[in-house]
């Protein structure tokens, strides 16, 4: 098999399964480890994957976005640890915007129920997670549903966000990079995410290591946007520091 299949094939393994082990790889096509590994590199080069200990997960793009099944099945402790920070510093906040994706969701969960508070998300799945809450009104923002992350996107969407003044919003991306912003891959749901950091007086951003250092389709907002930026320790400190020199507070739990 040419490198240039096997390489694809990769690809594939790896948007399928939401990341490709090198040992495990090297097995099913019968080649060495180091064979993997420089094919994962050259994946890395071409701006595809990013590479970890003993393998490579897919890195999101205009042509490819993983879906929300797959995402909670990928950094869920990290991801809970994060949520768990997230909620610490939602201060007096009366209003939040919780956004798309499974770290929102597992925030708006860990919400307080003690006090009232209203929830606005274009997430399906954070609004059915809150929605029985005694305490909290929760807001669904309306427009057309996507299929990958049960989410609503459009004019209605961002029309129904341009009527609000809301005290904080939690964000998240699917790649935050010093030199480009945070991206993702829809226009439509770059819309919907501009649009809450624009009537939101606050803002916090929330997304793991592996979303640093990566980026997609769509600008949305700019790293010195964020009062603060939640992540996990597979940032290291001194990248961590780079970030805080554009302005926001980086916390790695």
């Amino acid at each position: 098999m040419r490198a240039e299949e096997r390489q694809h094939r990769i690809l594939v393994l790896a948007r399928h399964e939401g990341r490709v082990e090198v040992a495990v790889a090297a097995a099913d096509f019968g080649v060495a480890a180091e064979t993997i590994r420089r094919d994962l590199s050259e994946l890395e080069r071409r701006g595809l994957v990013r590479r970890t200990h003993g393998g490579a997960y897919p890195v999101e793009s205009a042509g490819f976005e993983t879906n929300l099944a797959q995402r909670v099945t990928l950094h869920v402790e990290k991801k809970r640890r994060i949520a768990a920070e997230a909620v610490t510093l939602l201060g007096e906040a009366e209003t939040v915007f919780v956004d798309e994706g499974y770290t929102p969701q597992i925030l708006a969960a860990l919400l307080p129920t003690h006090r009232p508070l209203t929830v606005v998300t274009a997430s399906l799945s954070t609004a059915a997670a809150v929605a029985e809450s005694a305490n909290m009104t929760v807001l669904l923002l309306g427009g057309r549903v996507r299929a990958r992350t049960l989410a609503t996107v459009g004019s209605w969407a961002c029309a129904m966000l341009s009527g609000f003044v809301i005290d904080l919003a939690f964000l998240g991306a699917n790649g935050i990079s010093r030199e480009l912003g945070l991206t993702t891959p829809d226009p439509v749901v770059a819309d919907v995410k501009a649009k809450a950091l624009e009537v939101s007086r606050r803002r916090i951003f929330l997304g793991d290591h592996s979303k640093f250092g990566a980026s997609s389709f769509c600008r949305f907002a700019e790293v010195s946007d964020f009062e603060a930026i939640i992540t996990d320790t597979g940032i290291s400190s001194a990248e961590a520091h780079r970030y805080t020199l554009l302005g926001p507070q980086v916390i790695r739990v």
